[in-house]
């Protein structure tokens, strides 16, 4: 089964070797017809510990590494 990959922003990058990335979707309300905005943050593994706050990333889906970390950053 393929890896999810999603794209994102970095909010914080205060943790060892982890970054919380935001991730923006829009979708059509299906009564409305009203353009949405949904946002959902994701914890990602950064083993160099490279990614600033403020970076557009790219997370992929991997086997779990911690408690909270299902996600890790594969560009940026």
């Amino acid at each position: 089964m393929p890896r999810r990959i999603l794209q994102g922003v970095v909010v914080s990058d205060k943790g060892d070797k982890t970054i919380v990335v935001r991730v923006d979707r829009t979708y059509l309300h299906p009564l409305l017809k009203k353009t949405l905005r949904k946002s959902k943050k994701y914890h990602a593994h950064d083993e160099q510990n490279t990614h600033k706050t403020g970076e557009n990333v790219q997370i992929r889906e991997c086997p779990p590494k911690s408690k909270l970390k299902r996600w890790e950053v594969i560009s940026g």
